[in-house]
């Protein structure tokens, strides 16, 4: 009968090891050897366990279903879409222009042109106008949210008008200028610019109202957290997003104060939304852009261009777990929510194949397959 090694004892003495309990004799070599590999295997299993925990895992779908695959007509890139849940419409950036969408059918119930680069919509459902940012010639289009027309024009005060948000605090409009670092506030009932917020320290990505006098967005390239005075106009705070890197969607639980940024060293970074404290962090997908928070479930989405959903459960305490990770489709990235249904919407197309770089374009990039528009539409079971 063989029994294993109990205790090993170094002895300085005598420079070697001594091994306190053997059952059958056996050579100090071949005990030494089993050591050996008992220890190289415990390692092992310690890095890839380490290894595992900092990946966003595939787990069960957690009751979530793909429930409609929405063609939509019309080629271009794409960026953000926002719900209007009191008429299940969705708001849609693609190309040059905006496209309504019923969220229940996906049937395509209308079209805003002549919004170049358009990047974000925001909605003022009081006096039922959308504001749309749009990149390529510094504007901002005002419509009318019922018959899509074209309210008016505004130029903004910086470069590349990107994220918007309306405030209902202050019933303002906060555009977010990437490429000029600064914020244009509109005046709503006036359609005007009242002023301009220029001392954000660096790009500025999403952001998001508590509605009672604070705005936060994202600051990609200092990964921070800016806190705006929407009646004072200026920056009260800025936070760091440490350990994240390059902040992109952000979102809010207005009940525990709590802001989820996610990042694109896959990581969602969790601050309290009061005093800026870091909270936690969760491993997420690949090159996220979008985040959402269902206050009903008390979950926070981010839509990962890898093509993953990630789904993080806050629990009390302060305890935040993935609950789910779902497969979605290659740079579906950004998504909104429609609250009362708790659908989740996420834009995508198919791309075709990288051409051969060339001397006038070095870094080609893939084409868009024409036709191929696609709005996925996720739901809870």
């Amino acid at each position: 009968m063989v029994f294993c090694l109990l205790i090993t004892q170094y002895s300085t003495a005598k420079n070697r090891y001594v091994y306190l309990e053997y059952s059958e004799p056996q050579t100090q070599t071949k005990l030494m050897t089993k050591l050996t590999l008992l220890i190289n295997g415990l390692m092992l299993l310690l890095i890839t366990s380490t290894q595992a925990q900092k990946k966003a895992p595939i787990v069960p779908k957690a009751n979530y279903n793909i429930a409609n695959r929405f063609a939509v007509k019309g080629d271009g890139p794409w960026d953000y879409l926002v719900s209007d849940d009191e008429t299940d419409r969705l708001f849609v950036s693609h190309g040059g222009i905006t496209q309504v969408v019923d969220s229940n059918t996906g049937e395509l119930l209308g079209t805003i042109p002549n919004t170049k680069g358009v990047h974000g919509i925001t909605i003022d459902q009081i006096d039922q106008k959308a504001f749309i940012s749009c990149g390529r010639d510094t504007s901002v289009s005002i419509v009318d949210i019922s018959s899509y027309a074209l309210l008016s024009k505004i130029k903004v005060t910086g470069v590349n008008p990107d994220a918007i948000l309306y405030d209902k605090f202050s019933n303002k409009v906060f555009v977010f200028n990437a490429r000029s670092g600064n914020v244009t506030v509109i005046d709503v009932p006036t359609e005007t610019v009242d002023s301009t917020i220029i001392s954000l320290s660096g790009k500025p990505e999403f952001a998001v109202t508590d509605g009672k006098g604070k705005i936060y967005v994202n600051i990609m390239d200092k990964a921070m957290v800016a806190v705006i005075d929407p009646i004072t106009m200026s920056v009260i705070n800025e936070w760091s997003l440490a350990p994240g890197t390059g902040p992109t969607g952000l979102a809010l639980d207005n009940v525990t104060h709590r802001l989820f940024s996610v990042c694109n060293n896959k990581m969602m970074v969790i601050l309290n939304a009061t005093t800026g404290a870091f909270v936690d962090t969760v491993a997420i997908g690949g090159n996220p852009d979008g985040c959402v928070f269902d206050p009903f479930s008390k979950r926070a989405y981010s839509s990962n261009g890898e093509g993953t959903l990630t789904v993080v459960q806050e629990d009390k305490g302060d305890k935040f777990r993935i609950l789910a990770t779902l497969e979605t489709h290659k740079d579906a990235r950004t998504i909104c929510l429609h609250a009362k249904t708790h659908h989740l919407y996420l834009p995508y197309a198919e791309y075709g194949d990288i051409p051969p770089a060339t001397k006038t374009t070095p870094n080609p990039k893939a084409p868009l397959k024409p036709g191929t528009f696609t709005i996925l539409d996720i739901s809870p079971i």
